[in-house]
């Protein structure tokens, strides 16, 4: 089949194709529910404005594209993506530029919100979160028609896309390093969600690295809710061998904190905890947890200027924004002697 035309998406719709103009560019003339049926059709049938009309209209939407594929309850405690989006906001007010951000309940519908919005000409760039290994979505910003798109993740996951990432291998081993020169032996790892890239990867740190140290690992894998860190911890902490645990988010590190305290399990006299991302949750606890911290919201803004680059025809790069530091306090100490 040829390329799609606006007469394509008017016959099948059963509207004019000046109607179909009106809603593909967000313009007066069509009702709501008319403009939501050439939508959805523009974006079944694949339909993309064409390269040379785009450049002779020279339009923009002034808006970038951000989609969450999260239960949208898990967002209320999720502070990395609050202090995320606040650092891309500032640098789009700079330029007067919107965000246009969206929760999607899986991968599927993130792809499929992906291409509408390029059928619509919703948005000038995208940024991706979450890359998973052979991640399906990256095909979507390939190609002269594609939209720019920057990967907020490790180069490894990018597919070729310019990327921005922090070094969390490198953080998982300094933490195993710190955790072992206190004298731990058995250490646990709570994880993400296993799906996610960098699950993935700050899990193959945390077990080469506790393989070079002799050190003896248990790893239970979670989805970064509060109940799903609590519950790995409980699971741990049965095993009775384990005096130290690393999670990989803030809010699970919380909840193990608590899980341990429910448990009459003493931190950090009898298990230590180390978080990850360092809200100021970390340091309002008792004791305050220590953490590998990073800037997130300048993170942030980082991707967010890349992503200008992107837009405005810079080749695709990768940048590394930092690699998160561990900051010692209250939660962590050499395990307790052996009995």
């Amino acid at each position: 089949m040829g390329r799609i035309t606006i007469a394509d998406i008017a016959r099948r719709a059963g509207v004019s194709t000046a109607a179909v103009s009106y809603a593909l560019n967000g313009r007066p003339g069509v009702s709501a529910a008319t403009r939501e049926q050439v939508l959805a059709i523009a974006a079944e049938l694949g339909w993309e404005p064409s390269s040379a009309a785009r450049s002779l209209s020279g339009s923009h939407t002034e808006t970038i594209g951000l989609v969450l594929a999260r239960a949208p309850e898990t967002l209320g405690f999720e502070s990395f993506y609050m202090q995320f989006v606040a650092g891309i906001e500032s640098v789009l007010s700079e330029r007067d530029y919107g965000l246009l951000l969206q929760v999607a309940p899986d991968i599927d519908a993130e792809m499929r919100t992906y291409r509408k919005w390029r059928a619509a000409r919703r948005v000038d760039g995208i940024v991706m979160v979450d890359p998973r290994v052979s991640d399906p979505r990256l095909d979507l910003f390939l190609g002269a028609d594609a939209l720019p798109a920057v990967v907020v993740g490790d180069p490894s996951l990018s597919g070729g896309l310019t990327s921005v990432y922090t070094d969390d291998a490198a953080a998982m081993r300094s933490c195993v390093e710190y955790l072992a020169g206190l004298g731990h032996t058995a250490i646990g790892h709570v994880t993400g969600t296993p799906e996610f890239g960098h699950t993935h990867l700050r899990g193959e740190a945390f077990a080469s690295e506790a393989a070079a140290r002799s050190m003896t690992t248990a790893v239970r894998h979670a989805d970064f809710t509060p109940d799903a860190g609590a519950a790995a911890t409980r699971d741990l902490l049965a095993r009775g061998d384990v005096t130290a645990i690393v999670y990989d988010s803030d809010a699970m590190a919380l909840a193990g904190l608590g899980a341990a305290h429910e448990a009459g399990v003493r931190v950090p006299a009898d298990v230590s905890l180390v978080a990850w991302d360092d809200s100021p949750l970390c340091r309002a606890a008792y004791p305050q947890l220590t953490a590998l911290s990073h800037d997130v919201a300048s993170y942030g803004a980082h991707v967010a200027r890349r992503l200008f680059e992107r837009m405005a025809g810079e080749p695709p790069a990768s940048y590394r924004d930092s690699t998160p530091e561990l900051v010692v306090r209250g939660s962590t100490v050499p395990p307790p002697p052996a009995r």
